[in-house]
């Protein structure tokens, strides 16, 4: 049987059950002894009775769960008991002579929590002699010395002079709010020494059941220092000269883990935030000097995010001017974070989290105070020898939580850049969590269209987010294809940001964009060149620089050419003619011919899937029909390379379609603006679509050539629409016939083909 906290062996829970109901049944049956003798008036004999209901607390087999019940059971019989002594000593009854004679009580448990009951009526009969009786009160309790039972004696004498202890500076005839605070501050003492005593009893082995016991009952400690914050006379000036360091003095004095982590918790969650900020300096001292087993990031952070909601509240008054809260906060942390080396790094790195979330709620215009915290955090990582914080630590996790904080919080990049220590700290990250870091900044500039308006801020956010931008000395052998795609699709979204009013810092940031970009190798170069080259294009519309940008731009095409692509230079050539013909700059027809003559070049010598002729060809011809600075002299040999580039087609479908789309080439031209007249070479629009014809009239497929006579009779169509004297009435009918007469040859497979 459990009988001594120090016993090894516990009572299963049906032996538990039963020791509880046992006791429970000699509390009811004793209570109703007792109210039936106090009924008739008879004092002693109702004692008597009270008497031996409480020694059902001096039991030491039971749990403190099942202790509590009982105990609560007791309490209850005991207001009756209050209640009646109440009335009879309001009634003339002599309560010093009660007070004397239940001291005499056989047993020291029955006799003090009798001496209890009678001391609170004698001080609400008498408060004259309130000072003397708690003091009695809470001395003699010192006379139950096992932990369990002596922690619910206390808590029985601090709920039953709730309601008479002093709460004012001269109530009750002398008594003074001092003599509250001394009398809580005391049992308190008293109770954290008996829960403390509790840790060392019994066999090592149960050390954490014990732990557990020990939980469930630190409320009882902790409602000394509600019942503390409770008094209304207790100020700013008594809290910081006497009950704070009352309580601080007994936490750290007790050199024990479990107390000195819920006492602080504790004092920050009871007292209000006004006696915090007044007295945070001595309450911060006193967590560096707790067990170094106490995690105290969990205090330090309970506290700041108390005070940051406090600072923040619309009705609130605010930090007052004279306690500079960030400060203290800075200095205090530094100095816990020296005098306990032991203290794991990802509870550091929290406890600076949560001083970023405080300098930016307390102080939003101070990113000072936020570069100061990285800096500390870096110098700690720096001192502790921390080179590499690997992915899927929680130290990274702490790490990737305290760097998100400032990029949420901003939400401008450009702040960010101004953290001269976020960089050095990001530093400290693995590739996989660098990489998230950057592509969460890239992710939060895109959001907020955050413009790079600099090259110097386009350098240093480049260099930031490199993960992204080039390969990296640590980054693994195999990367995820998709994930690879959507990150540099991310990084050329944020190429168009780069961006400045002034042309010539528009070309400079371009120009280093380009640089960072370079060093991305072949596989990057298909998401970030695109990107660089079309917001070249929109720059080049400043007249002085545009021959250096289209120059800057070939240049950069010119490295995809080489990085082996062939189909995205060309897009790009013909875009740029596009961009040149658009600008009336001294050089624009040269320029837009050469990035064509480019593109032809590209077309012949890299391109041999058939489907991507086809689709360059017609590339190439729609983007000469839309140039409109070519003259006849520049315009009539790129006329002629694309009819020999759609005849020498492979596939006769192919040749059919791209020789039908060169007849636009010979009417279209320049507009009305440059003083020049439209092309209308009739005949050569008819010589085409006749070629284009034939050429269909050779497919060996009847389905694929009626298609083909269909999409030849709709250029007709236009080309008669628009005024092409040589697509006469009698041309069209001659096709529209051909295509009946194919039609009803085609066999039902051939219909369900086309």
């Amino acid at each position: 049987v459990y009988l001594t906290m120090g016993e090894s062996s516990v009572p299963n829970s049906e032996e538990q059950e039963r020791l509880l109901d046992e006791a429970l049944q000699v509390v009811k049956m004793e209570s109703f002894q007792m109210k039936r003798e106090l009924d008739k008036n008879k004092l002693m004999d109702g004692l008597k009775h009270a008497s031996e209901l409480l020694k059902e607390l001096r039991t030491s087999a039971l749990t403190p769960k099942n202790y509590y019940e009982l105990y609560m059971a007791v309490c209850d019989e005991l207001r009756h008991l209050q209640s009646y002594l109440t009335d009879e000593f309001q009634k003339g009854r002599l309560v010093s002579d009660l007070y004397e004679l239940v001291q005499y009580a056989g047993n020291i448990i029955p006799r003090l929590y009798l001496l209890v009951t009678v001391g609170v009526v004698y001080i609400k009969v008498k408060p004259g002699c309130c000072e003397a009786i708690l003091k009695d009160l809470v001395e003699m309790c010192r006379g139950v010395q096992h932990p369990l039972r002596g922690l619910f004696l206390r808590n029985y004498l601090l709920q039953c002079t709730k309601n008479v202890l002093p709460d004012g500076d001269a109530e009750g005839k002398g008594a003074t709010i001092q003599n509250s605070i001394d009398f809580i501050l005391l049992n308190f003492a008293e109770m954290n020494k008996l829960w403390v005593r509790m840790q060392h009893l019994g066999h090592s082995r149960e050390r954490e059941r014990r732990e557990r016991e020990r939980q469930e009952l630190r409320i009882l400690v902790g409602t000394n220092l509600v019942r503390l914050s409770q008094l209304e006379a207790v100020d700013v000036n008594s809290y910081r000269k006497i009950v704070l360091n009352g309580i601080l003095e007994q936490a750290v004095n007790c050199r024990d883990a479990i107390a000195q982590e819920y006492l602080m918790e504790c004092i920050i969650q009871v007292f209000p935030d006004e006696f915090h900020l007044q007295t945070l300096r001595s309450f911060l001292r006193a967590c560096a000097d707790l067990h170094p087993q106490v995690n105290i990031k969990n205090t330090i952070i309970a506290l700041i995010d108390r005070l940051s909601h406090f600072a923040t509240k619309d009705d609130g008054p605010g930090i007052p001017n004279d306690v500079m809260l960030f400060d203290i906060f800075s200095e205090q942390l530094a100095n816990i974070i020296e005098v306990r080396p032991q203290m794991k790094m990802e509870d550091v790195v929290s406890m600076q989290t949560a001083l970023v979330n405080l300098a930016f709620n307390c102080y939003p215009d101070r990113t000072d105070y936020v570069d100061r915290v990285l800096e500390a955090t870096a110098q700690v990582f720096d001192t502790r020898n921390v080179e590499i914080v690997s992915n899927g630590s929680h130290l990274c996790k702490e790490m990737c939580e305290l760097l998100q904080v400032p990029i949420a919080i901003y939400n401008n990049i450009l702040t960010i850049l101004q953290l001269q220590f976020f960089a050095p700290l990001y530093e400290h990250l693995d590739y996989q969590s660098r990489k998230k870091i950057a592509v969460n900044l890239v992710s939060n500039a895109l959001e907020h269209n955050t413009v790079v308006s600099s090259p110097e801020q386009a350098d240093s956010f480049l260099m930031l987010v490199s993960p992204l931008i080039q390969d990296q000395s640590d980054q693994p052998s195999d990367i995820d294809e998709e994930d690879f795609i959507e990150e540099q699709g991310l990084v050329g979204r944020f190429a168009h940001l780069l961006y400045s009013d002034e042309p010539d810092q528009h070309f400079q940031i371009l120009r280093k964009a380009q640089t960072h970009f370079a060093k991305g190798g072949n596989k990057r170069m298909k998401f970030t060149f695109p990107a660089v080259v079309c917001a070249t294009y929109e720059d080049a519309s400043w007249q002085k620089k545009c021959q250096k940008c289209f120059e800057s731009c070939r240049a950069v095409i010119n490295n995809l050419c080489q990085a082996e692509y062939s189909e995205l230079p060309i897009r790009l050539f013909l875009q740029g003619a596009l961009s040149a013909s658009e600008l009336e700059f001294e050089n624009h027809e040269a320029v837009a011919y050469e990035f064509i003559s480019q593109a032809f070049s590209i077309y012949e010598e890299e391109i041999a899937d058939s489907r991507a002729q086809l689709a360059a060809v017609m590339l190439l011809i729609s983007t000469i029909e839309k140039c409109q600075c070519f003259s006849e002299e520049s315009h009539a040999p790129l006329r002629t390379q694309c009819a020999h580039a759609a005849s020498r087609l492979l596939k006769k479908p192919d040749q059919s379609r791209a020789v039908a789309h060169v007849a636009h080439l010979f009417w279209s031209g320049c507009t009305q603006e440059t003083e020049r007249k439209e092309m209308h070479e009739s005949r050569r629009v008819v010589e085409c679509l006749k070629k284009a014809v034939r050429t269909a009239n050779q497919c060996m497929e009847p389905a694929v050539q009626l298609q083909l006579f269909v999409e030849i009779l709709n250029k007709y169509i236009y080309f008669y629409e628009r005024g092409c004297s040589g697509i006469t009435v009698d041309l069209l009918n001659q096709l529209i016939g051909k295509i009946r007469e194919e039609l009803s040859n085609l066999e039902s497979s051939d219909c369900e083909v086309i």
